[in-house]
């Protein structure tokens, strides 16, 4: 299992915007993500708009790949889009860019 951090940043004027889409996630949503593998897939939320994101999969591309296959990932980033800084690859969930892990306490 792999265990995956990324870092994308929010726009700070939309911070509450991204809180409240992400109150109500889809259940369609949700059950996309658990079937392309995303598990213990958390979010953190800083005032200033940095987002940290955790998820637990067994292979982190096939998992972002699987998704770009279901219809309401495409409907989903496209309500997220325009609450983000910077989206070097055009959406939110093919932006993640895995940080490099310098440790594990099992």
């Amino acid at each position: 299992m792999q265990r995956v951090c990324f870092i994308l940043k929010v726009k700070p004027e939309k911070v509450a915007e991204y809180r409240k889409a992400h109150e109500a996630v889809w259940p369609e949503m949700r059950e996309a993500l658990s079937r392309r593998g995303w598990h213990n897939y958390s979010l953190f939320l800083r005032e200033d708009g940095t987002l940290v994101g955790y998820v637990e999969t067994p292979d982190f591309r096939k998992a972002v790949a699987g998704m770009q296959e279901e219809p309401v990932n495409a409907r989903w980033q496209a309500t997220v889009k325009d609450l983000f800084e910077e989206l070097p690859a055009g959406a939110a969930d093919t932006s993640m860019r895995p940080l490099e892990r310098v440790f594990y306490l099992a």
